[in-house]
């Protein structure tokens, strides 16, 4: 069934002009819709919210546990890293996965329950631009990510000493990196039929990208191709430029890492906007 998109009557303005035969009433619209983007965001700070044991508390707590593991079972403070103490080296990877995990899982989540519950048309029929949905939706996720990123962090600073380097480049690559995954979600979430795929995009491309990104250790310690293999993955650029933000080390470029995660970005939205102008799988 096609369901185009409907006349888009928001955000409008009326004026009158006189044409000689009377006073008619001319519409002009503005070109973006922003009550309407607006109103889809805030829907989706509301979903996830509404369950924020589940969806805020709960991921703080795991993250927490990892912590908790890796340093009882790796040495915790005694061991250093480069000079800096393990728990410190480790605190911001943490925390960036923490942030990544929850903004995938909020935009495939919310495609994924539209598309099984038969609700999507509600997000289809809105007088909304591919472009205005794809933002709306994409900021819904980055919002989940940070949300969850901030409670991670104020959680582990009562455990581990937490310094801050450089806040700009904590504010830029935590915001660069669950954009990333936010339209890698709604990707995966246009596509997936059911939530087995879903969970195969989660389980053999993102954790292994996370885990094989230097969270848990240096990528200066591994050998040769190894090392030139982790230069071909985004998810090295986001914990590396991260971390830097708060030890003031980084294993490899920052300026290249911001270069990466912006082409990375542009280049996922791109692919996010063609589905929805072509309504792939989504209308039909």
């Amino acid at each position: 069934m096609n369901l185009p998109h409907a006349p888009r009557p928001a955000a409008e303005r009326t004026r009158t002009g006189d044409t000689g035969a009377g006073s008619v009433r001319v519409r002009e619209l503005d070109p973006v819709n922003w009550l309407g983007t607006w109103t889809l965001y805030r829907k989706e700070v509301r979903r996830f919210l509404k369950v924020g044991t589940q969806t805020v508390v709960a991921p703080a707590a795991t993250t927490l546990l990892f912590l908790a593991i890796f340093s009882l079972a790796l040495g915790g403070a005694v061991r250093q890293v480069a000079g800096i103490p393990f728990l410190e080296f480790l605190a911001p990877g943490m925390i960036m996965m923490a942030i990544v995990q929850n903004a995938f899982a909020n935009t495939t989540s919310t495609i994924m329950i539209g598309k099984m519950q038969g609700v999507i048309v509600d997000m289809l029929m809105p007088p909304l631009s591919p472009a205005e949905m794809s933002f709306a939706l994409t900021l819904g996720g980055v919002t989940r990510g940070l949300c969850v990123g901030i409670v991670v962090a104020f959680a582990m600073a009562l455990f581990v000493p937490m310094r801050m380097h450089d806040p700009l480049a904590a504010v830029f690559f935590a915001i660069a990196a669950s954009a990333m995954l936010s339209l890698t979600g709604l990707i995966a979430g246009i596509w997936a039929e059911k939530f087995d795929h879903v969970a195969a995009i989660t389980n053999f491309v993102v954790t292994p990208l996370a885990f094989l990104s230097g969270t848990f250790y240096s990528v200066e310690r591994l050998p040769g191709i190894w090392h030139t293999v982790s230069q071909w993955n985004p998810f090295f650029y986001m914990i590396d430029g991260f971390r830097y933000a708060f030890i003031g080390r980084s294993d490899g470029s920052v300026a290249l890492g911001v270069v990466v995660l912006l082409g990375c970005n542009a280049a996922l939205a791109w692919a996010l906007h063609r589905m929805l102008v072509t309504g792939y799988k989504l209308k039909d």
